[in-house]
């Protein structure tokens, strides 16, 4: 599957749950939105997927990639220690310059 190269290291990043790489993958103004959350911000981002790392372990297996002018989404299955594991879910991500502007997380 071909990925931007800002998308394979955030897949990479978040496989090795390297906090520090997967927050680099942002803009500085940058948002997250997951499970009901927004985080704003590399210094928020980081802090967020440094905690979830901690609780689930996760690791991405890419399904699916599609890219359109205004917004990307990327299907992974993902694996940890979360009820439910592995689930199907989607990365709706909007890049910019190379990095991700905005990132959504849906089930």
């Amino acid at each position: 599957m071909d990925l931007p190269n800002v998308v394979s290291d955030l897949v990479k990043a978040q496989n090795t749950h390297d906090s520090a790489a997967y927050a680099n993958c942002f803009t500085e103004e940058a948002m997250v939105i997951d499970e009901g959350k927004t985080y704003h911000g590399k210094a928020e981002i980081q802090q967020w997927i440094e905690a979830a790392n901690e609780n689930y372990k996760s690791v991405m297996k890419p399904i699916e990639f599609k890219e359109s002018e205004a917004q990307s989404e990327l299907k992974a299955e993902v694996s940890g220690s979360f009820p439910g594991s592995p689930a199907v879910l989607s990365y709706h991500l909007v890049l910019e310059e190379e990095l991700i502007q905005s990132l959504k997380i849906t089930g």
